[in-house]
């Protein structure tokens, strides 16, 4: 199925989360949540998403995470990695207890959208407390979100990005395999996953391309992730962004959107005069105004 009959199909089934001009969203992708192994690509900014969810916490944010929030192409056993980054996942049950929180899945987490597979999610053993609390439990999983000013009526769609694309969506399970057991021991000796999107600049050209598109044909909104590679048009003849994700080598991308305006951050770790360090948010591109 193509990318304008799989998009069209899920704007048409998605949920709507109605909103307003005070209404504030982070929006991260791409997170790739492991195990504490040489392959969880989210260890090294672990501290930075920490911090950044912290704060848009404190500051009454709602999160969402278009997919690929956790690796379960190389890792199956999703307790196992809520176990191993317990801190974020307890700071994730905090929004989803006052209803801050929408995951969407991507290719790397599909078998998110089964229920029976999120049970594991429910609740969690608090090494501190000695006993199992809540999590996030009855955790609802869709492939799509859309965002509804409830004064105007305009809509923004949220994706994981991957729709229509041959290997990550209709052939998912089989690259899948691909990655848990051939690509991934391949890539201790500097082989790269061939199905990866992130790390093939065509491939990435060819997804921006075919999601723009939509975007342009549709005149709608579309936020993404899947790329890894952060996008903010500023010529006004797309309208299609994409929020980055939180696997580059140094910091993480976000976009916020608040008083009606989006704007596309990184964080990262940066220094004071004195050399100390702390954790920093800058400003990349925007804002710009969403209608």
């Amino acid at each position: 199925m193509s990318t304008e009959s799989r998009l069209n199909k899920l704007f048409q089934t998605s949920p709507v989360v109605p909103c307003d001009y005070l209404s504030r969203f982070v929006i991260m992708s791409d997170c790739h949540r492991g195990i504490g192994n040489w392959g969880d690509n989210f260890l090294k900014n672990q501290n930075i998403y920490s911090a950044a969810l912290d704060y848009y916490y404190q500051n009454d944010y709602t999160y969402i995470e278009l997919g690929d929030g956790d690796e379960l192409w190389e890792n199956r056993n999703m307790s196992e990695i809520v176990a191993t980054h317990s801190d974020v996942f307890e700071l994730l049950a905090r929004f989803y207890g006052e209803q801050r929180l929408y995951m969407l899945c991507g290719n790397h987490d599909f078998v998110k959208k089964k229920q029976q597979f999120l049970r594991c999610c429910n609740d969690y053993y608090c090494e501190n407390k000695c006993c199992r609390l809540p999590l996030m439990p009855g955790l609802c999983v869709p492939e799509g979100l859309i965002l509804k000013n409830r004064i105007n009526g305009h809509c923004i769609f949220l994706v994981h990005g991957h729709q229509g694309d041959l290997l990550n969506d209709t052939l998912w399970k089989f690259s899948r395999f691909l990655v848990r057991y051939i690509w991934r021991p391949l890539e201790l000796f500097a082989l790269n996953d061939p199905t990866s999107t992130a790390k093939n600049n065509t491939k990435k050209s060819a997804v921006e391309q075919r999601l723009s598109a939509w975007s342009s044909k549709h005149s709608r909104m579309l936020i993404a992730g899947h790329t890894h590679r952060p996008m903010f048009p500023v010529d006004g003849t797309s309208r299609y962004f994409n929020c980055g994700s939180c696997v580059h080598p140094h910091c993480i991308t976000a976009l916020e959107i608040h008083n009606n305006k989006i704007t596309l951050v990184k964080w990262l770790v940066k220094s004071h005069r004195d050399l100390s360090l702390h954790i920093g948010r800058e400003i990349l591109a925007g804002p710009a105004y969403l209608f």
